[in-house]
């Protein structure tokens, strides 16, 4: 059974982006059992400085997992500072990554395009991405469209250190559902914590209520019909948290004219909030539990280490380290 292999960034609270774009997904191969799933701690120190805010957020985040149905019996389950080798894997494919390709990331563009300040772990997040990856003989990793790049120069970087010292590395393949590879965010982007475009998948209801209610929309009327609406905001979100009937059945509404967009926006929360009832219940009873969650994370990184021990033997042995 090939190895799949995910993680998410403690940088903020998960929300229904990460849910469709990568947890479900994940969690849906875990029945594979072969199946490794991380909490990129280590990733979130480009962007979080804030100690206290890093470790509840790590926190929040293995909770989210389990209580969404990460099963620690058929998936290993980490947090990637518990797995100090990824750190100097980084280190033996860095030294062979050109600085060319690092330059060419749409996401380190894109942060210094929005004014975010040039450092080196922005710079450098696919070479650690990267041996996230590869410490792990990775097969599959799903990704959404906006990762796709980073997996594609995981696979430059194997490429290049196999013809540099022999067959070490298993040259990963991407795992992309394209109907669920970009969540839209609120203003229309994609969904993300730095564009601060989110739904949260656990929070406050008023919140979260007030969140969906505030999406903007164009001035016509109830009655107008909106022969564009299978691009409406609240319609596209629909699609994810309703079943497929009731959303068609909205989106025809939407068409005829006839439906309100407060109404579409209500319909909206009330599918959202009901999708993720059974999940919240759960993570109450994690949160109940730490001791519990805790003891996954050790627990899965001592198997972690087991597996990637055996990367770096062959890695150190093949470019002279041993």
């Amino acid at each position: 059974m090939p190895r799949v292999l995910t993680g998410i960034t403690p940088s903020g609270a998960l929300h229904i982006g990460n849910y469709f774009g990568a947890m479900q997904p994940a969690i849906e191969l875990q029945d594979g059992g072969n199946a490794f799933y991380f909490i990129a701690d280590y990733h979130s120190l480009a962007g979080l400085t804030n100690a206290k805010e890093r470790r509840a957020y790590t926190q929040g985040i293995a909770l989210d997992w389990l209580a969404c149905g990460l099963d620690p019996e058929k998936a290993i389950f980490w947090r990637q500072s518990d797995v100090p080798e990824v750190s100097e894997l980084m280190w033996l494919i860095g030294s062979l990554t050109p600085t060319g390709l690092l330059e060419r990331a749409h996401s380190y563009k894109d942060k210094l395009a929005k004014g975010i300040g040039p450092s080196f772990g922005i710079f450098a997040y696919p070479v650690l991405m990267a041996a996230d990856i590869l410490l792990f003989d990775t097969n599959v990793v799903p990704v959404g469209k906006d990762q796709k790049q980073h997996l594609e120069m995981t696979r430059d970087i194997a490429i290049k250190f196999n013809l540099t010292y022999g067959e070490t590395f298993v040259v990963p393949e991407e795992y992309i559902l394209e109907e669920v590879a970009v969540i839209p965010g609120l203003d229309g982007q994609k969904m993300s914590k730095s564009y601060g475009n989110t739904v949260e998948i656990f929070g406050d209801e008023k919140t979260l209520r007030k969140k969906i209610m505030n999406i903007v929309m164009d001035s016509r009327t109830r009655q107008e019909p909106k022969p564009d609406a299978g691009k409406n905001l609240a319609v596209q979100l629909m699609k994810f948290v309703a079943p497929a009937e009731v959303a068609a059945d909205f989106e025809a509404r939407l068409r005829a004219g006839g439906l309100g967009y407060s109404d579409l926006k209500k319909g909206l929360f009330e599918y959202y909030w009901d999708f993720f009832a059974p999940y919240r219940a759960r993570c109450a009873e994690l949160a109940a539990n730490l001791d519990y969650v805790e003891k996954v994370l050790r627990d899965g990184a001592e198997k972690a280490r087991a597996v990637g021990n055996k990367t770096m033997d062959r890695a150190r042995l093949a470019c002279g380290l041993r």
